[in-house]
């Protein structure tokens, strides 16, 4: 098992997530969204894993102003605005090998164990 957890420092689910996989003593690698980004294959693998870019949105993002842009944008540049500002994403993304998940999906990540 090759767990990865993409996500936010102060995002509660990110911590969930985290606190999940430490109780069970899953080693997991941890990367900030926000700091470190998301790269573009990555991102490619992620969305075909969870069913497409819509399952990845978090339509509650704190930057609403970004988000309203982000809805008026051409499909080809969606993609785009996301590497730059993964503030859009939901998190936590849970990463095992070629599955992931979006959100906290406990029955999920049980399976994988």
């Amino acid at each position: 098992m090759n767990i990865q957890i993409l996500g936010k420092k102060n995002c509660f689910d990110t911590k969930k997530a985290e606190r999940y996989f430490k109780e069970r003593a899953i080693e997991y690698q941890f990367v900030d969204l926000l700091d470190k980004g998301i790269s573009k294959g990555e991102f490619e693998n992620i969305k075909k894993a969870v069913g497409g870019l819509d399952n990845m949105l978090d339509e509650n993002c704190k930057d609403k102003n970004l988000m309203a842009l982000f809805n008026y944008l051409s499909d080809e540049d969606k993609e785009d605005k996301i590497l730059e500002n993964p503030i859009l994403l939901k998190t936590p993304i849970v990463r095992n090998g070629k599955q992931a998940t979006v959100g906290v999906h406990v029955e999920i990540w049980k399976d994988w164990e």
